[in-house]
């Protein structure tokens, strides 16, 4: 019998499972659409319906079942009133999947679960400290310190992408005005696309990966703009190096894969803006999760890290 862990990623849309091994490989996956299930408890009951026959089938043990998701709180193991799920309120999710799976559970937020995927399976193996930050559809983040990821008192730390940035600047789906979440990710990005171009040119249509490739063509806006998104994640990093002192940043999603349209800004502005004895220390790298199992990694790593 070969020891597995159920890596969960419960996202607005979609809801990633897979089943991984101690080595971080990833045996078997599937993805669900989340509005198919109307109660979590539905959700546990059809999983372990899909998980069975797979466990059964390839002789695996089923060691625990990590779940990363929205407004996720590991010391409850509960979300908490999350905008983007049809589950409303707070959910105690960890007691719903224990008992119908029989097996130990944790829960954490995404961004928290990719950034223990990072230090177990990732560019971060044997690191003590580091800030792991997701660039998508919002800005998430998770932060290992000596070698612990910080949770808080109450299981929320780690919210950078709702640091605020620009005072009086723009509305944040959090309801406050000027968050790094609404210059610093996919949307931030076209936003200021479009802030630049002149009211002639306006493309209301246009997707992060679009102003990417008109930057690659030598678009001056779309340079001007990524630039900007990486002037703004730069100062907002500085504030974070002085708080945790980390080894290294690592930065995923979307918005990363601009490599060093984004990176080079972000690097010059950091340094510009750290205390003499920070600078040159904190190394900016890309994540070497692959994008596509990131959050299943990073779930399974719930488990596999205890």
């Amino acid at each position: 019998m070969r020891e597995v862990v159920a890596g969960i990623d419960i996202g607005g849309t979609n809801i990633k499972i897979g089943l991984v091994n101690a080595e971080g490989e990833v045996l078997w996956r599937s993805t669900v659409s989340t509005n198919q299930y109307p109660t979590p408890q539905i959700l546990a009951e059809e999983l372990h319906q899909l998980l069975l026959p797979v466990l059964n089938s390839h002789n695996y043990t089923l060691k625990g079942i990590g779940i990363g998701a929205p407004n996720g709180n590991f010391y409850k193991g509960t979300i908490e009133f999350a905008p983007n799920l049809l589950w409303e309120g707070v959910i105690y999710l960890t007691e719903i999947f224990q008992s119908v799976f029989k097996v130990p559970c944790l829960l954490t937020n995404d961004a928290n679960a990719a950034a223990l995927g990072e230090m177990l399976f990732g560019g971060a193996k044997g690191m003590k400290d580091f800030i792991f930050i997701t660039l998508g559809t919002g800005l998430g983040s998770g932060i290992i310190a000596n070698g612990k990821l910080v949770y808080g008192h109450d299981g929320f730390a780690g919210e950078m992408g709702h640091i605020i940035v620009k005072p009086e600047g723009r509305v944040c789906g959090c309801g406050r005005k000027g968050c790094l979440e609404t210059y610093c990710s996919a949307p931030g990005l076209v936003k200021t696309y479009l802030e630049l171009l002149s009211s002639s040119e306006l493309q209301q249509n246009i997707t992060a990966k679009e102003v990417f490739d008109k930057a690659v063509s030598g678009d001056k806006e779309a340079n001007e703009a990524i630039t900007f998104t990486g002037e703004i994640l730069g100062k907002a990093l500085a504030m974070a190096v002085h708080f945790t002192s980390p080894e290294a940043i690592f930065l995923f999603g979307g918005l990363a894969h601009a490599g060093d349209r984004l990176f080079l800004p972000v690097i010059e502005n950091m340094e510009k803006e750290l205390l003499p004895i920070y600078r040159n220390k904190v190394k900016i790298i890309h994540s070497a999760l692959p994008q596509d199992d990131a959050a299943i990694l990073g779930a399974a790593s719930l488990i596999w890290q205890e």
